[in-house]
């Protein structure tokens, strides 16, 4: 492929720019980024070590209706951070869960919270997320562990009409789930009393600090009831993210699942885009070969993915793209259609790089460079899912 090459271990500067959503209290800063390190050959598949689990779901002290509704989804033996945290959160322990998507930490949580609502009928949850995607993806999975069991629950997200959240809020919820800017927006005209609430979960907590809802983070967690049962999850430790483990949990259990920083099994490497070339072009090409049955295109603002999107459907590929100037209904359609492989490619911001779980997800292609190296791995991770092999490239030059 005439635009393809490994680039040369030299270092290049580029400007850091602000990611689909977030919000920066300082001027950007210049990140160095070393083009090596998009670049990697996969390893030959190996022989995994088997995690043995401590536990069964069977074993765990929980509802019967929620283990048969456990065994229905196909699930016997837990994931690490599942049978790692599942046992602390049944016993009222704070928790800080430290695991990338894709581990299960959804049911982690998921599970014995419903254990909890089930046996206290007082019990309410608060669960916080970055985006509206990972929102509704809890949701669902939530409504399929409850089918039968009269919990209920609502959505609370931006992009959709707020009068019809607040009609919901109406009733008594178990579980309300939302985007930090929807949830406070809700509190503050009263549909949502804080005060009710004795459990919160604050799922992707770096990736909400790197959005800049650190504020508003800050204004439910001041409104909990203390003391109060937090469950803390993130991809990351950083220095800012211990900061609020401090500030929010009290003498938490941890769970931290080992990552790999980049998955052996998925493919890097570079795209060099020579001077005066049409990159539109290159995309195009790529686009046309064998192999590129499912593709997540990431782009750094919302404008230029939704016009790499038009011109893409211009080219007569099936294209959907997702980005924060789109409607909630729009963009659950968008990733629906990508999920169901009725549209070839997705073209998205940073808001599709955490938190969504697509299957057979063949190339991420980084049309414009990552904000940081982290920002780098979420976005490939969205291929070589559950240990298949996977391909990334970035665009360069």
């Amino acid at each position: 492929m005439q635009y393809k090459r490994h680039f040369s271990h030299k270092r290049t500067s580029f400007v850091r720019q602000p990611a689909q959503g977030r919000k920066f209290t300082k001027a950007p800063q210049r990140v160095q980024f070393d083009p090596s390190r998009f670049v990697n050959k996969a390893a030959k598949p190996q022989e995994v070590a088997v995690f043995t689990p401590t536990h069964r779901f069977a074993d765990f002290p929980i509802d019967e209706a929620l283990k048969r509704a456990i065994a229905a989804k196909g699930y016997t033996l837990p994931t690490p951070i599942q049978d790692q945290a599942i046992t602390p959160i049944l016993g009222g322990r704070d928790i800080v869960g430290i695991a990338q998507t894709g581990t299960g930490k959804t049911a982690a949580f998921l599970i014995p919270l419903i254990h909890k609502v089930r046996h206290d009928p007082d019990a309410q949850v608060l669960i916080v997320v970055p985006t509206r995607e990972l929102a509704a993806q809890i949701s669902e999975e939530l409504v399929a562990f409850t089918a039968g069991m009269k919990i209920f629950s609502v959505c609370c997200v931006g992009g959709i009409s707020i009068g019809a959240q607040m009609y919901a809020l109406r009733r008594r919820n178990q579980f309300v789930i939302g985007t930090p800017g929807r949830l406070k927006d809700l509190i503050e005209r009263g549909k949502i009393k804080l005060a009710e609430f004795q459990t919160i979960v604050l799922d992707e907590a770096d990736r909400m600090l790197d959005m800049g809802f650190i504020r508003d983070m800050r204004f439910v967690m001041a409104g909990m009831p203390s003391p109060r049962h937090t469950l803390f999850f993130s991809a990351t430790l950083s220095p800012e993210v211990e900061g609020l483990i401090k500030d929010f949990l009290h003498n938490p259990v941890r769970v931290q699942i080992a990552n790999r920083r980049t998955a052996e099994h998925i493919s890097q490497d570079v795209v060099q885009i020579p001077r005066g070339a049409d990159k539109l072009a290159v995309l195009h090409d790529l686009l046309i070969q064998p192999g590129f049955d499912k593709v997540l295109v990431f782009g750094r603002t919302k404008h230029g993915v939704e016009r790499l999107s038009k011109n893409l459907v211009a080219r007569g590929f099936k294209a959907e793209s997702i980005h924060g100037n789109k409607t909630q209904n729009r963009r659950q359609k968008a990733l629906s259609l990508f999920k169901q492989d009725h549209v070839q490619i997705l073209v998205a911001t940073d808001v599709a790089a955490r938190g969504l779980d697509i299957n057979g997800v063949s190339h991420v292609i980084n049309y414009d460079l990552p904000a940081t190296h982290d920002d780098y791995i979420h976005r490939i991770g969205r291929t070589g899912r559950a240990g298949k092999p996977g391909k990334a490239l970035t665009f360069v030059g």
